[in-house]
C-alpha cells in the first residue's frame, strides 16, 4: 500500500521572514492622542498568547515581540508609561525547576544541503531560567502561560512550592508577590489605567490538542475537579470573566478584550488533512477488497451467533468502504456501539487530525489496514472460496487500523469545543458591550488569516511554516502574527475610546526562525 501525505508546499525562504524588514519611522510633525483612554499605566492579562510565547516556548525575542509590548510602543506615543515584563533568562525557551528542565527548549527549522527539515526541532543548548530565581517587582505584562480563565483568580497560583506537586503555574511562580497571590491580585495591585484581557482560549485548547480525550465539564461548576485537558464549564467561564472585568474596570480608564478563535482556523487542526490517503487505482480496489472481506466475515460471526442473515448484513454492511484512486478519508477508531459494533468508520469531511499524528505510521497503514503476511494468507484463502478458522478471521478484524482518539477530533468533540466557546464568547462580547469596552473579533480575524491577509510587501496566512502567520508549534503566532493582533488592537481602541494611534508595519516583524544548533 503507498500512503503520501502531501500537506507542506515547497518552501520558498525568500518568503519568510526571520528578521525585520523595514525600520519603523515616525514623522517628527505627526501628533497621536489617546481620545478618552489614558495609558500611563498599561497592564495586560491573559495566557500565552498575550506573554508573547511561540514556537512552544516562552523565550525573551517572543516576549518582545508579544501583542502587550507592541501596543505600549504605540501608548506611548500619546502618553504610555512604562512597560515592563518577566522577561526569561535566555532565547532557549526551557525552564529549570531546582536545576532539572522541567519545560522544553523553543523549535527552530534546521537544514540539511539547504533544505528546511520537517518537523522542526528543539534548539540546542541548557536554559537559564529556573523557577526558583524569583523576579522582584510588578510587571505590566501579567500574561501566563497555560493558564485558564479561573487561574487568573486561584491563590496559590503562583506559588513556587506548588510547581513541583502540579499545583501552580512555573511561570507565574517566577514573578508572583507571594506564595497565595492571584493573578489579578497582582494586576490590581499596580492600579492599572488601561488593560487589555485575552483569557478562555485555554479552556477548551487542552481538549482540543489531546484530540478530546479529556471530559467536557458543562454542568460541573468546580473548577478544582477539572483536568488540564477539560473543557471549562460556560456558566463558570462567564462567572470567573465578570470577576476580572469588575476588578479591571474599577481602577482603568478603559480597556480592550478579546474573544475566542475557532480552533479550525489553527495550523495544528488544519495542516494534515483528514483525506490524504491517497491511492494508487489497484491498492483502492485492494483496500475495497479487503473492506468487503471484513464484511464478509463480520456477517458470518453474526449468524453463527443467532442473528438472523438480514440483520445481520444490514449491520455488517457498514464495513464494507469502498476506496477510490487519488485522495480518501482515513479509517478512525470510535466507541464500539450497538450500531457499530466493530468500532470504526471512515471519518467525516469536518473531522480533523493533529499535526502530532505520527506521519510514518500513516505511511504504514496506520489509518487504514496494517497488513501481515499472515492476513495476506487469511485473504487468499478467501479468494479461493475457503473458510477461514474463528483465529484467521480474528486476524482480519485485528489488521483494520483506525486513527485512535488522541490523533483525531471526531464530529461529536469538535461540536463540544463549539459549543462552549460559543458561549464564551458570547459572555465576552456581552460584558464589553456592557461596560464600554474595546472589543477584538480575534476568531473573525484569524478566519480572514486562514484566508490571507494583504499588507505592504506580502500576505499572511495560517498556513504551517510558510503562512508567516503561526509559530512553529502550529497554535501561537509569530511576531508577525502578534504584530496583526496589535494593529486589530489599534483600530478597535482609537473607535471605541476616540484615540488617534498608528498602526505598525507588519513587515517590520518576523516570522519563523532557523538555525542548525538543534538536538
Amino acid at each position: 500500500m503507498k500512503n503520501y501525505i502531501k500537506y507542506l508546499p515547497v518552501l520558498a525562504f525568500g518568503l519568510i521572514a526571520c528578521e525585520p524588514e523595514f525600520d519603523e519611522s515616525i514623522e517628527d510633525a505627526e501628533v497621536y492622542t489617546a481620545g478618552e483612554a489614558d495609558f500611563t499605566n498599561y497592564v495586560a492579562l491573559g495566557n500565552s498568547l498575550t506573554a508573547g510565547y511561540a514556537d512552544r516556548a516562552l523565550y525573551i525575542q517572543g516576549q518582545e515581540n508579544s501583542y502587550p509590548n507592541i501596543l505600549a510602543g504605540q501608548f506611548a506615543l500619546a502618553g504610555g508609561g512604562k512597560f515592563t515584563q518577566p522577561l526569561m533568562a535566555d532565547n532557549l525557551g526551557g525552564l529549570t525547576l531546582n536545576g532539572t528542565q522541567i519545560a522544553n527548549n523553543r523549535l527552530v527549522l534546521s537544514s540539511n544541503a539547504g533544505q528546511p527539515v520537517i518537523p522542526p526541532l528543539p534548539l540546542a543548548g541548557e536554559p537559564q531560567t529556573e523557577v526558583t530565581n524569583k523576579l522582584s517587582g510588578s510587571f505590566n505584562n501579567m500574561g501566563v502561560p497555560g493558564a485558564k480563565s479561573y487561574h487568573l483568580l486561584a491563590p496559590g497560583y503562583g506559588s513556587v512550592a506548588g510547581v513541583a506537586v502540579g499545583q501552580a503555574n512555573p511561570y507565574f511562580a517566577r514573578f508572583s508577590s507571594s506564595e497565595t497571590a492571584t493573578v489579578l491580585g497582582d494586576a490590581l495591585a499596580q492600579n492599572p489605567s488601561f488593560f487589555s484581557l485575552w483569557i478562555g482560549n485555554n479552556d477548551i485548547l487542552g481538549y482540543a490538542t489531546s484530540g478530546g480525550t479529556g471530559i467536557d465539564q458543562t454542568g460541573n461548576l468546580d473548577p478544582s475537579t477539572y483536568a488540564s485537558n477539560d473543557i471549562t464549564d460556560p456558566s463558570v467561564f462567564a462567572s470567573v470573566y465578570s470577576q476580572l472585568i469588575d476588578g479591571l474596570t474599577a481602577s482603568a480608564s478603559g480597556g480592550v478584550v478579546y474573544n475566542i478563535p475557532n480552533i479550525t482556523d489553527i495550523p495544528f487542526f488544519t495542516t494534515v488533512p483528514n483525506n490524504a490517503l491517497v491511492l494508487d487505482a489497484q491498492t483502492a480496489a485492494n483496500l475495497t477488497g479487503f473492506f468487503q472481506a471484513v464484511a464478509g466475515i463480520f456477517t458470518q460471526g453474526l449468524i453463527q451467533q443467532g442473528v438472523p442473515p438480514a440483520q445481520a448484513q444490514a449491520l455488517a454492511s457498514q464495513y464494507a468502504i469502498t476506496f477510490n484512486e487519488g485522495p480518501n478519508r482515513f479509517i478512525i477508531d470510535v466507541p464500539a456501539s450497538q450500531t457499530n459494533p466493530l468500532g470504526f468508520r471512515q471519518m467525516q469531511p469536518e473531522e480533523l487530525l493533529l499535526i502530532t499524528i505520527d506521519q510514518s505510521a500513516l505511511a504504514q497503514g496506520y489509518g487504514s489496514v496494517v497488513l501481515s503476511p499472515e492476513v495476506l494468507q487469511v485473504l487468499g484463502l478467501l479468494q479461493q472460496g475457503g473458510t477461514p478458522s474463528p483465529q484467521q478471521a480474528q486476524l482480519v478484524l485485528d489488521a483494520v487500523s483506525g486513527i485512535e482518539d488522541s490523533d483525531a477530533l471526531d464530529s461529536q468533540e469538535i461540536q463540544k469545543i463549539s459549543a462552549a466557546r460559543t458561549s464564551y464568547n458570547a459572555s465576552i462580547q456581552a460584558l464589553a458591550q456592557a461596560n464600554g469596552l474595546a472589543f477584538v473579533d480575534a476568531n473573525l480575524l484569524l478566519q480572514d488569516v486562514a484566508q490571507g491577509v494583504s499588507f505592504p510587501g506580502g500576505v499572511i496566512t495560517s498556513d504551517f511554516v510558510t503562512g508567516g502567520g503561526f509559530s512553529l508549534d502550529a497554535v501561537h503566532l509569530t511576531p508577525r502574527g502578534y504584530a496583526l493582533i496589535a494593529n486589530e488592537t489599534l483600530r478597535a481602541v482609537n473607535l471605541t475610546y476616540g484615540a488617534d494611534l498608528p498602526e505598525v508595519k507588519l513587515g517590520s516583524y518576523g516570522t519563523i526562525y532557523l538555525s542548525d544548533n538543534v538536538n
